[in-house]
């Protein structure tokens, strides 16, 4: 049996800063070795890395779960308990189910601050209760519309040993139960990524075999005045995560340097990361070869190397070109 690699849990942190994150995803088909793939970095000095067990159990009929915010431990509520539940150890499950996450923030006021289920406890809940990609989507997706969803706009990486998908999910705001959300199929032989920014733009409506999304994330908009238009032109991340210089420049420009160095022809999308167009990313793309556990593990430790935007040189380095230094994500040079 195939399997799906499980590096990115020793990256993995608890933290109270959610715009550090990027995640990598390889199909089986652009693996080496017929794996799937996630990473999920979580980048700060501030964060210490930790793996999560969840022994596999067996529940009583009636029993609950108190949901506590991932982050801060904050408790949210209580749940109904799942009969059966499944081992889990880290973001991996016994079926070889992975989830990843990184926080694109996206409208401030669709956050649901009555919400039982965040994002985090949306992962490890899911990983107990879920055995393939299609039915986490399911699983987290009809969580968040019977308790509400807590936390603001993520990106979800999903993936089981043959499949790997892209889940974007945002609340409806305060006192409203459910989510918008999109999900999306990474085509067998591509690799894809996202990186605290919406990637999700334009989806087909009729393809549920590789697009899934809530029944009224495009009527939903339309009445809160952010799209305006015919369905077929509704642009999900447009409309509720739209874009700044600081989603182009500090994330999509992670994408961006990771797409460039496993495919050719990315070059042509550097005057987007510099701010210059909104000519977006695809959201993913065929590598040029096979990517092995090392070639992605390499991947991760890019800093724009050998780019205009390289953070071992300049001004924007370290101490002898030290990339990984606390630093602000702007400041005034004089």
């Amino acid at each position: 049996m195939k399997r799906i690699s499980a590096f990115l849990t020793v990256f993995l942190s608890m933290t109270v800063v959610s715009f550090a994150c990027t995640n990598f995803i390889v199909t089986k088909g652009a693996s080496v070795d017929g794996s799937t793939m996630i990473t999920y970095t979580a980048d700060s000095y501030m964060m210490y890395g930790e793996l999560y067990h969840f022994p596999a159990a067996k529940y009583p009929e009636g029993a609950m779960l108190d949901v506590f915010e991932w982050d801060t431990g904050k408790f949210l509520g209580r749940i109904k308990q799942a009969r059966q539940t499944y081992n889990v150890s880290g973001n991996m499950n016994e079926h070889q189910l992975a989830i990843g996450e990184t926080t694109f923030g996206g409208r401030e006021e669709l956050v649901n601050p009555k919400g039982l289920i965040d994002y985090g406890s949306l992962i490890y809940i899911t990983l107990q209760r879920a055995k393939t990609a299609r039915e986490a989507i399911k699983v987290m997706t009809e969580l968040v519309e019977e308790y509400g969803y807590y936390s603001s706009g993520e990106s979800f990486s999903i993936a089981d040993p043959n499949e790997a998908w892209i889940l974007e999910m945002i609340g409806k705001g305060p006192g409203q139960k459910g989510a918008n959300w999109v999900a999306v199929r990474i085509p067998d032989g591509y690799v894809s990524g996202h990186a605290n920014q919406a990637r999700i733009t334009k989806f087909p409506l009729n393809d549920p075999d590789n697009c899934l999304y809530s029944k009224d994330v495009i009527k939903f908009a339309r009445e809160k005045g952010y799209f305006i238009g015919k369905d077929q032109d509704f642009d999900f991340a447009a409309a509720y995560a739209p874009l700044d210089f600081g989603a182009i420049r500090f994330c999509d420009g992670r994408v961006w340097s990771l797409f460039r160095r496993c495919s050719s022809g990315m070059d042509k999308y550097l005057s987007y990361i510099r701010g210059e167009n909104l000519e977006r990313m695809p959201l993913y793309v065929k590598p040029d070869k096979k990517l092995s556990v090392h070639d992605v593990m390499g991947l991760m430790r890019d800093h724009y190397n050998g780019t205009e935007l390289d953070m071992t040189v300049g001004v924007g380095a370290g101490p002898y070109g030290n990339p990984m230094r606390a630093r602000p994500l702007t400041w005034k040079y004089e």
